[in-house]
């Protein structure tokens, strides 16, 4: 066995390769944390860097518990209403808080929408999901939790790169007291994992640092910079209400795509169609919306109860998460917070 580990440090000394899970799961904590050492070493991470991220680090017990107790993917066909979670998500709590955060940061959020083209709403909506626009942000030492995850070997690559990318990025100079987050690895405002971090994390206020902790322009920016990213189409909503007309027929629209990336909340949309086109078979937007926009119709919780047709930019929220508890929630809160 020694001489077997031997080998597998003399390979990761010049390349990290992750080992096979049957091996990584006979080494120690201590034992695999130095083939993640080793890989952040060869990725340029600096000595002292290495040093202060990995001093007395240990397993977090309650990051496993908490990785074995999310659920699987249903194969059920039913599906939770709606209205019940957009309810408790979109309180009035919560869009006083963002039509607060919105009003103190209106001249960022000018600039920024002006640079991206995401409204600010969606970018305020989005931080209120996160984070409570910022008053919650997660508690657990980042790299304690990336590296326990890794070792626990459930999503082992995912969470090596992570584990990673966040000694890059307190190589840039945060300290570790700052590099708290979710159990899971998000962190700051916009609870980016460190990899999005890394590639998408902006400076809003010009000081040569994107500091999503504390720093409001820099968590502005770097949302919208996501949502640009992800394919946000400046100037076209997420989505309006619609009206359905009784005895609509349904099987005509539905889609027969499956869709790659989580099809349960992609197959409860319907075909894409063009706005003239869903005027013709009697849906009708209740907010203007050109007749050449694509749009996808939406009635979550059944007949008679609220439809919507959603574009493009409703599935560039389903990239932050995919979920339409999630999508549905932030769109209806930036609306609130536009009024």
């Amino acid at each position: 066995m020694i001489s077997r580990l031997l080998l597998v440090f003399a390979c990761v000394a010049t390349l990290f390769v992750a080992p096979p899970r049957a091996e990584a799961q006979q080494l120690s904590f201590d034992a695999y944390l130095q083939l993640l050492i080793a890989r952040a070493r060869a990725e340029g991470v600096s000595e002292p860097t290495i040093q202060r991220m990995t001093e007395g680090l240990t397993p977090n017990q309650r990051v496993i518990e908490l990785d074995r107790d999310q659920p699987g993917s249903s194969s059920g066909t039913g599906y939770p209403a709606l209205a019940p979670y957009i309810a408790r998500h979109v309180d009035a709590a919560r869009i006083r808080g963002g039509r607060n955060t919105h009003a103190a940061n209106r001249s960022t959020i000018r600039a920024v929408e002006a640079e991206y083209g995401v409204p600010g709403e969606i970018v305020v909506a989005i931080w209120g999901h996160e984070t409570n626009y910022g008053s919650y942000k997660g508690g657990f030492d980042l790299s304690r939790a990336l590296a326990t995850l890794a070792w626990e070997g459930r999503r082992r690559d995912l969470f090596a790169g992570e584990w990673v990318d966040l000694l890059k990025i307190a190589d840039r100079g945060f300290p570790r007291s700052n590099l708290v987050g979710s159990w899971a690895g998000a962190f700051g405002n916009p609870q980016f994992l460190p990899s999005v971090y890394l590639r998408l994390a902006a400076d809003g206020d010009g000081d040569g640092r994107a500091d999503i902790f504390n720093n409001r322009a820099d968590t502005i920016a770097s949302i919208a910079n996501y949502f640009r990213d992800a394919g946000w189409r400046r100037g076209q909503p997420w989505g309006v209400r619609a009206y359905v007309p009784g005895g609509f027929d349904w099987d005509a629209v539905s889609s027969r795509i499956v869709a790659p990336v989580c099809p349960r909340v992609h197959e409860r949309h319907s075909q894409w169609k063009t706005v003239a086109e869903w005027k013709r078979l009697g849906v009708q937007p209740q907010v203007p919306l050109g007749d050449d926009v694509m749009a996808s119709l939406f009635q979550p919780d059944g007949p008679n109860t609220p439809a919507w047709l959603l574009t493009s930019n409703y599935r560039v929220i389903l990239e932050y998460n995919c979920s339409n508890y999630y999508a549905m929630s932030v769109g209806l809160l930036a609306d609130e917070i536009a009024q």
